[in-house]
């Protein structure tokens, strides 16, 4: 045994990071002067420059005279305390997005786990030597329990890199923080073995560290294409749970964004602290990052840098994946309460969409009522838009779209099982599973431009959501739970403002930096 294999078998024997070990906090989390923010493309703004609404969730911003002088063409420097309180805010809120200048490829090492697939380390290794921005970066392979260890050591010295062996397979968390404790650089660049990195990917990300409060940036995961693509192949070109779709912003709990996938991203190595949670074999990159944004870190998506991935597309392990999938969740839902529901919504819109479910005129009338009731409250809340009533009718319509959209995705995700429970007993139940089922399905197909048809789509999303459904009611059931289970309202803030659980934790501000805007939430 070698001295760096004996080494990490005195690591795995000293046990997994301590489960839900929180991240420590950042030191600052003032943007330098001369970094560049610009608001989002799908950001509204009334006319006078004063009223913002945008993000997700969405959010309404008030803007004084000052910030609506700096945001004049969409887009400002750092200049001063006001100007950067200013940034923060919008970054934060996910109404503008960063420019980092951009930025030398240094001081990180590079980290791949990996457990046999010595021809798909053999492809990435060569990859990222070819590079001329990562060839020289310090490279460290974790193999991780593989059956063939001489053959992974072969591919790892021919390209120079470190190798580093756990005895028994401990599992992709363990093997990424075997690659922590040994990195030596600020920065460490995770790559799963089955990624294909482009030239040129490595120095975006690295751009967003200039933002001191920035722990992690991430790259889009798409799709590699293979000749003669099959029905799973062309499916998972536009519905990959590791793609995360082509919306800039931050990674947020309870949002759009709420996480990214670990097959490829970079972290800030001193924001990481104990690393990721050994204990968990499934969803340790979403546990990752809601403790790193419990702790007050910022974490980005960059989706305009897109790494290649090669998905899974034989329907057996392409099944058992997405069922594994969802036996994480109960473990992501007891370590993070609340943050991981499969419905989150206003009280008021779902005592709409029952209404509306009842399919007679005078529970529609009901649910009209409600939403001309939230409808009025929300255009009370903003009188300096534009057109306010207008404003006002169409979020509350967008709310109620909302809320619907969830509910059909939950009578065919999560809740599945208890839906067909119910339309075995009910006609009605029956006649809404169905419709559920068809109208999701022929909506996806539309959203996502994909080249199947659209009934053979809808097919293979009900068989995905059939399979992550049956994962998560596993994982409960395990774990003797029901909180992944569990819808979550979104009740209205009373008194002084609180802190909402997709907003990191505030940083205090110093006594000469003035409040450029306040923000207010619907």
């Amino acid at each position: 045994m070698t001295r760096l294999t004996r080494n990490a078998a005195r690591v795995s024997r000293s046990g997994p990071a301590r489960a839900g070990a929180p991240a420590p906090p950042p030191e600052d989390c003032r943007l330098p002067d001369g970094f560049a923010v610009e608001l989002a493309a799908d950001t509204h703004r009334s006319h006078d420059g004063h009223l913002m609404l945008g993000g997700s969730p969405p959010r309404l911003l008030r803007l004084g005279p000052a910030a609506v002088r700096l945001l004049a063409d969409g887009r400002f420097v750092v200049r001063d305390a006001g100007s950067a309180t200013l940034a923060r805010r919008l970054l934060d809120a996910g109404v503008a997005h960063p420019r980092p200048a951009p930025a030398p490829v240094r001081d990180t090492t590079l980290a791949v786990p990996v457990r046999d697939r010595a021809d798909q380390l053999d492809g990435l290794l060569t990859a990222l030597r070819a590079d001329p921005a990562t060839s020289d970066l310090p490279l460290l392979v974790v193999d991780d329990g593989s059956r063939a260890p001489d053959v992974l050591a072969r591919v790892a010295r021919r390209h120079g890199a470190r190798l580093l062996t756990h005895p028994r397979n401990l599992g992709p968390a363990a093997a990424r923080n075997t690659a922590l404790r040994h990195a030596r650089t600020a920065f460490v660049a995770f790559c799963d073995s089955d990624v294909l990195p482009g030239p040129g990917w490595l120095a975006p990300l690295l751009a967003h560290f200039a933002d001191p409060a920035v722990a992690l940036a991430a790259p889009r995961i798409v799709a590699l294409p293979v000749l003669g693509p099959g029905l799973l192949d062309r499916y998972e070109q536009v519905r990959s749970p590791l793609d995360m779709g082509e919306r800039e912003g931050p990674i947020v709990p309870v949002s759009m964004l709420s996480y990214v996938p670990s097959a490829t991203l970079v972290v800030r190595r001193s924001a990481v602290g104990a690393g990721f949670d050994e204990g968990m074999r499934v969803g340790e990159d979403v546990d990752l990052c809601m403790r790193l944004h419990a702790a007050g870190w910022r974490l980005r998506y960059v989706p305009h840098v897109r790494v290649g991935h090669r998905h899974r597309t034989d329907l057996r392990a392409w099944l058992a994946q997405r069922a594994g999938y969802g036996t994480g969740a109960a473990d992501l839902a007891l370590r993070h309460p609340g943050r991981v529901p499969p419905l989150y919504a206003a009280p008021w819109s779902l005592a709409a969409c029952a209404l509306l479910l009842r399919g007679r005129p005078l529970p529609a009338a009901g649910a009209l009522a409600l939403t001309a009731v939230t409808a009025v409250r929300v255009t009370r809340r903003m009188p300096d838009a534009d057109r306010p009533a207008r404003a006002g009718t169409l979020l509350a319509l967008a709310a109620l779209r909302g809320t619907g959209e969830q509910l059909l995705r939950c009578a065919t995700r999560h809740h599945w099982p208890l839906a067909l429970g119910a339309a075995a007993v009910s006609r009605r139940a029956r006649w809404f599973l169905a419709v559920a089922a068809l109208a999701e399905g022929l909506a996806d197909h539309h959203r996502s431009g994909t080249s199947l048809g659209p009934l053979t789509h809808t097919a293979i999303r009900r068989l995905d959501d059939l399979a992550y459904g049956w994962g998560v009611w596993q994982g409960a059931l395990r774990r003797r739970t029901t909180e992944p289970l569990r819808p979550r309202l979104a009740l209205p803030l009373r008194g002084r403002r609180a802190r909402r659980p997709w907003e990191p934790r505030p940083v205090a501000p110093t006594s000469h930096q003035p409040e450029p805007a306040t923000v207010e939430t619907w």
